[in-house]
């Protein structure tokens, strides 16, 4: 299935946000790592984790240097890279899974420059790629990714962290055609016992969305970092549009491994109760 089987990616990233809204809910985007701990896994997840919540998929493309991901992901990425995964292995995975929700990619721009940008983008929206967040771009990168993602009608979510500058918001808040990914903390991912603080975070970011110009699509907020269990989606859905919940799952199925139980199955498990 490609993005464009049942609508642009884009507009079904957008109507994954207005069903979650219209149930009066806030929308939950699992994590997970792309072939951890197999690429066999990660096809049951796709297939598996819409039934147990999950409203979108965030995958993240392994790469031997991730971006503020704290050790449980880091570590995830990095047995997912030494049992030989690949991008091209990840978008394998996406498309024999066929996902009924939106999937995201969380790729470096390293994978995307050295695959080739236009390459990189379109080989991951004809594998079923719905969006694309690319957190270490820079801004004239950002903006050609922008470009090449509108050109295909995927939806590319720029990251704000809680110091993003307010000149970097405006522009990244133009850019956005996705969802905005705000860093509910500073830092690197991780579980954390409370839940984040993110109301002044997400005004600030509202405001800075509502200078797009007149009759573009509105963008929706997802908050991520520290966000762990269905209170800490809650709290986060009083200010945000979505909440997204990564090392908790990784470290779950990371544990199970460890027990020789099914790390998809404990993956699922949590994610069912992030809707309560």
């Amino acid at each position: 299935m490609t993005a464009t089987a049942t609508g642009t990616g884009q507009s079904r990233m957008h109507e994954a946000f207005a069903r979650a809204r219209a149930e009066r809910r806030t929308a939950v985007l699992p994590f997970i790592t792309g072939c951890y701990p197999d690429a066999a896994a990660t096809e049951r997840l796709l297939r598996e984790l819409p039934a147990a919540g999950a409203d979108l998929i965030e995958i993240g493309i392994p790469f031997s240097d991730p971006i503020a991901d704290g050790p449980v992901i880091a570590e995830s990425m990095h047995r997912a890279l030494v049992a030989g995964a690949t991008p091209a292995a990840v978008f394998e995975a996406v498309r024999r899974a066929s996902p009924s929700v939106p999937v995201v990619a969380m790729v470096s721009v390293s994978i995307v420059e050295r695959m080739g940008r236009d390459r990189f983008l379109r080989d991951a929206v004809d594998a079923g790629f719905s969006g694309f967040i690319v957190p270490d771009a820079d801004p004239a990168s950002a903006a050609e990714i922008a470009a090449s993602c509108a050109s295909l009608g995927a939806g590319f979510c720029p990251l704000v962290a809680p110091t993003t500058s307010g000149e970097r918001l405006r522009s990244l808040a133009l850019a956005a055609s996705g969802f905005v990914y705000l860093l509910a903390r500073a830092g690197v991912t991780g579980e954390r016992t409370e839940a984040p603080e993110i109301e002044a975070s997400a005004r600030r970011l509202r405001e800075a969305l509502a200078t797009r110009p007149a009759g573009a699509p509105a963008i929706p907020i997802a908050a991520g970092f520290g966000i762990a269990s269905g209170d800490h989606v809650r709290a986060v859905g009083a200010h945000a549009d979505g909440a997204i919940v990564g090392s908790a799952i990784v470290r779950r199925m990371t544990d199970a491994i460890a027990a020789g139980a099914d790390p998809v199955a404990a993956a699922l498990e949590l994610v069912r109760g992030l809707r309560g």
